[in-house]
């Protein structure tokens, strides 16, 4: 390949330096990968020893009544608005824009906003487990008895400091926030550690079977 010589001799650069640097460049990529490959095991398996074994999966609540689908699972994942690689701490359940969501575990509202990314959104405490519910119907209100969460075509008024029953209606599915169809964003967290949503309803599901 003499013309190619040529042109490597010209940019001072030899044919074998150039396949040298080829195949050192593809072998660090590998280790990238590899080593961002293990990074993610590694978090999957100490998520999944956080989870207390427990019996009493049967007093939860799936989160979503109308449920369609799983779009988008907890893991590394190209976001859908920026397009950029990121960690999703969720699990996404669509359902029909207006679906009632359910409280999955009795506890007290310890948070509502409305002004990130995850929309409107509410954060309940049930003792070691704190779960949070995004992309919500209606908007957070200041009153002289504090913040409420209020969807009024819903029949919502969600209190922070209330206290919740598992399977109570506390929202409904909308489409605020950062989001490109209407969904749920549901988050588990477990002595600040955050759990992969699906571990636990695998957990329910084999229960109520």
């Amino acid at each position: 390949m003499p013309v190619l010589n040529n042109k490597l001799n010209y940019l001072g650069v030899s044919f074998k330096s150039l396949c040298f640097l080829i195949v050192t460049s593809t072998i660090l990529l590998s280790d990238f990968n590899l080593i961002e490959l293990k990074s993610q095991q590694t978090f999957a398996q100490t998520n999944q020893k956080t989870i207390p074994v427990t019996n009493t999966w049967k007093s939860a609540s799936f989160p979503v009544e109308n449920f369609q689908a799983y779009t988008s699972l907890f893991g590394y994942r190209i976001h859908p608005v920026s397009g950029d690689k990121q960690f999703h701490y969720g699990l996404d359940l669509a359902a029909p824009l207006g679906s009632y969501v359910r409280n999955w575990w009795g506890g007290t509202v310890v948070s509502l906003s409305d002004h990130t990314g995850c929309g409107t959104m509410i954060q309940i405490q049930s003792g070691s487990w704190t779960h949070k519910y995004c992309h919500l119907m209606g908007s957070v209100q200041n009153t002289p008895q504090g913040r409420v969460l209020v969807d009024s075509s819903g029949g919502i008024y969600l209190w922070e400091g209330q206290q919740v029953p598992a399977g109570a209606r506390i929202a409904r599915v909308g489409m605020t926030g950062r989001t490109t169809g209407p969904h749920l964003h549901w988050e588990l967290i477990y002595n600040g550690q955050y759990i992969d949503p699906a571990t636990v309803l695998r957990q329910m599901f084999a229960q109520q079977i």
